[in-house]
């Protein structure tokens, strides 16, 4: 059989859509290749751009240097978007104002002698940059516009007024804050617009790095307020030390009072000198902490404070304690002892209540102090010794002088430097402060969390009179503390204490006298008392007691005038 192939003309229906069915999908397949040479570079563009976002991420952050970092955002900017010179302005809290933070100082602008004086200046914010803030893109600002919103780039028409490049701007927020503005030049913006999303994770990459430099910048100029303040505040004060001397609380002791910062003056005067002090004041007034604070501000604050009190020890003792013994000098010496005086040699001796020495002692202490040397009890040698002496007692010396239970030469001897303490009752304003020093510092010892004081207790303790002085308060505040029921102290248990009336009659003699003498003398007390006021309200007739015609009459047979 022979067949013959038919024309195209005469071609079956069915062979012509077999054709044309081929012809579609080799089309097909040639846009399918297409497609994906183009998803291909897609993808190639997106890991160049995310390899460059990373490098641009580790550049900036490991540089904290303003011109290095400029420098690393020139580089990446024009590697990633083509942009070609750029200003970052940082605005300040008001936004009234904005300063250069980084910029290109490669740039062909910031080369001019005529704008570089601008770079450490602040500016005005003017209308457009208020419009930038308002954005969220960039926006493209006319190149005559420029001058007027800053001289940084100071962009000019390069090549006789040739200049193709478009000046864009757009606001660099931290969080919900605008805290500077990214002026850049693009050649084409329009390629840039299909950018916009990475162009904003890199903006907000920025917005971070401008935020630290800010904020170091910040810290930089309150860090240079305070040097200043310091320098001026150190010049004032060494202005005023030649004037008036400043003396400082020792940490011994609190007080505020004139009298007690007269003691601290006279601590910070002595201190520094070895002459022999002696502390005069009422049974706990604080003796010991003044001895203490001399002590610690002196040259021998390295050597140790040896303290005796010499109302404690026994007479037939005394002497061992100061001076030593060795061994079988007397029944129970079965060593050698070193006295308090060789303990505190190159150092401080304290001898509290010094009133209370012997007299037979009082001749031995007088002549080491004039000597410097000691003899052991039982000894064949002098020691010599370097120590100084602070002493203390509550008695008044010159009393015990006149009766003979203390030696004048041995007064005289340490009554060198003498300080006076006050007692508590010439104090008050201080009894607010020492309540609150004792509360804090009593707190551990009692383990109540007690803050504070009412108004009613201190106004109790401010009525008291304080026979026990600061020992007797600092007792009673910690009796307080641990009474309360919360974590105030609400109350203070003062002592009962007799009225001044019958202080008086406790010391007063006996003496026999008229009824006439006691009247007149009752009724002056109580005229001067009132002032002069005879009658009326808080008169002298109304706190008597008796009408005011009596009293008159009474004056008047006394023979008590006005002149009285």
């Amino acid at each position: 059989m022979i067949s013959i192939a038919p024309s195209q003309k005469s071609a079956s229906p069915g062979k012509r859509n077999l054709y044309q069915r081929f012809t579609v999908d080799r089309v097909a397949s040639q846009s399918q290749e297409q497609d994906l040479q183009l998803l291909h570079q897609e993808i190639e563009k997106r890991k160049t751009q995310q390899w460059r976002i990373f490098a641009f991420s580790n550049a900036i952050a490991g540089e904290t240097d303003p011109i290095l970092l400029a420098q690393v955002l020139k580089v990446h900017l024009k590697a990633i978007f083509d942009i070609t010179e750029y200003a970052v302005l940082a605005l300040n809290a008001e936004k009234t104002t904005y300063s250069p933070l980084l910029f290109d100082s490669d740039a062909s602008t910031a080369k001019l002698s005529d704008v570089h004086h601008l770079f450490q200046q602040e500016m005005a914010v003017n209308p457009i940059i208020n419009n930038l803030l308002t954005r969220e893109c960039p926006e493209s600002l006319p190149l005559k516009d420029w001058e007027e919103l800053t001289a940084l780039l100071h962009y000019r028409r390069r090549a006789a007024g040739k200049y193709s490049g478009q000046l864009l701007g757009v606001p660099i927020r931290l969080g919900q804050e605008s805290i500077a503005v990214l002026i850049f030049s693009h050649e084409n913006y329009d390629k840039m617009r299909h950018e916009l999303c990475l162009f904003k994770s890199v903006l907000s990459q920025i917005a971070i790095v401008a935020g630290n430099i800010i904020a170091q910048k910040k810290i930089n100029n309150q860090q240079h307020e305070i040097t200043l303040y310091k320098k001026q505040l150190a010049d004032k004060q060494i202005q005023e030390k030649a004037q008036i001397p400043v003396y400082h609380t020792p940490p011994e002791m609190v007080g505020q009072c004139p009298s007690v910062q007269e003691i601290f003056r006279l601590i910070q005067q002595v201190a520094p000198t070895d002459s022999t002090v002696l502390i005069l004041g009422k049974t706990g007034t604080g003796k010991e902490l003044v001895a203490m604070a001399i002590h610690n501000r002196s040259p021998r604050k390295d050597k140790p404070m040896i303290k005796i009190n010499c109302a404690a020890l026994p007479a037939h003792l005394i002497e061992s304690e100061l001076f030593g013994h060795e061994r079988g000098s007397f029944t129970g010496a079965t060593d050698r002892r070193l006295g308090k005086f060789e303990l505190a040699n190159g150092g401080t001796l304290f001898l509290d209540e010094i009133g209370e020495m012997p007299l037979d002692l009082q001749v031995k202490l007088l002549r080491v102090l004039q000597e410097r040397e000691i003899e052991r009890i039982g000894g064949k040698s002098t020691i010599k010794v370097d120590v100084r002496i602070i002493a203390a007692t509550n008695r008044d010396v010159e009393t015990e002088m006149a009766e003979g239970r203390f030696r004048s030469d041995l007064y005289y001897r340490l009554n060198i430097f003498p300080i006076l303490l006050p007692e508590l009752k010439d104090r008050k304003e201080d009894i607010p402060l020492l309540a609150s020093h004792f509360i804090h510092r009593l707190a551990r010892k009692t383990g109540r969390n007690i803050k504070g004081i009412s108004n009613g207790a201190l106004e109790n303790m401010m009525m008291y009179d304080w026979p026990g002085n600061i020992r007797e308060l600092e007792h009673l505040i910690e009796r307080s503390m641990l009474l309360a029921e919360s974590d105030t102290i609400k109350d203070i248990q003062l002592p009962r204490q007799k009225n001044a009336a019958a202080v008086a009659a406790d010391k007063k003699e006996f003496v026999i006298r008229k009824i006439e003498e006691n009247e007149k003398e009752y009724i002056l007390n109580m005229l001067q008392y009132c002032k002069g006021r005879v009658c009326g309200y808080q008169g002298a007739a109304e706190l008597m007691g008796i009408p005011s015609s009596t009293l008159f009459s009474k004056m008047k047979k006394l023979g008590i005038k006005r002149s009285f």
